[in-house]
């Protein structure tokens, strides 16, 4: 049996033994769908320096020409137009057989919701693209609303319930992440009788802390990626490839955990 083959088997033994999968997800599972991850070869910041300025916190409070381009520019964002692929809709089989205890994704472009996730069982730890929300009052709503505004002549649209600065639910550079979105994730990580990380470097602490918490557990750790990661040493199991042909691959056919 070739390498990949019996690793590939060798993941799914242990996936077909496991009742409380936790799944941390990052970019790289929605590249297929068409969205750039953000430091590769093509990603976000390598191809558009500028982004990263438009993204940090004190320069867009400060700056209304930089908040002008920022929404200009989000109306562009593949997610608009993304459409989960193969492999979210692996993740959504894994969770109607039962076995998944909590998602917690580093991405912000709403994949694993329109794939079919109940939200609640879902952790966006860096915030949701389709969400925009006040910085000063609890004004929140659809992003794609406030885009109309642009449209219809409001370069910088402001809050409609106190004028304060409007801004998507996404963490910027220089905020700081939701405490209980993270204690949340590492909880689970600490409960997970198997963590799957798919499509992720993990080198963006604190989620990455979640795969030394379940292996101190004793839990397996199965890393799915086209790329090496930082802790490909600590898993048991390492796959490399195509996320859209490794995670079908590696649910497929797994019968429905038992309560």
């Amino acid at each position: 049996m070739p390498d990949g083959a019996r690793e590939l088997e060798s993941a799914r033994e242990l996936l077909g033994a496991a009742r409380r999968v936790v799944v941390l997800s990052g970019a790289g599972i929605s590249t297929d769908s068409g969205i750039p991850d953000f430091r590769g070869p093509d990603g976000v910041w390598t191809r558009d320096p500028e982004a990263e300025r438009l993204a940090t916190i004190d320069v867009y409070l400060a700056e209304r020409s930089v908040r002008e381009r920022a929404w200009r520019r989000r109306m562009d964002h593949p997610a608009w137009t993304a459409e989960p692929n193969a492999g979210h809709r692996a993740l959504r089989d894994l969770d109607l057989q039962g076995r998944m205890h909590l998602l917690v994704t580093q991405n912000i472009d709403g994949l694993h919701l329109t794939a079919g996730h109940d939200p609640d069982d879902v952790v966006q730890v860096h915030g949701s693209l389709p969400e925009s929300h006040c910085v000063r009052c609890d004004w929140s709503g659809p992003t794609r609303d406030v885009f109309d505004r642009v449209r219809s002549g409001e370069l910088d649209p402001a809050c409609p319930d106190c004028g304060g600065i409007l801004k998507p639910r996404v963490v910027f550079f220089g905020e700081a992440l939701v405490e209980a979105d993270i204690a949340r994730a590492l909880d689970a990580a600490g409960e997970a009788d198997l963590l799957l990380a798919v499509g992720t470097t993990l080198a963006v602490y604190p989620v990455a802390h979640m795969v030394p918490i379940a292996v101190d557990r004793g839990a397996p750790v199965v890393i799915v990626n086209g790329s090496e990661t930082e802790m490909d040493d600590m898993a048991t199991v390492v796959l490399r490839g195509s996320l859209s042909e490794l995670l079908p691959a590696l649910v497929a056919g797994l019968p429905t955990a038992l309560d």
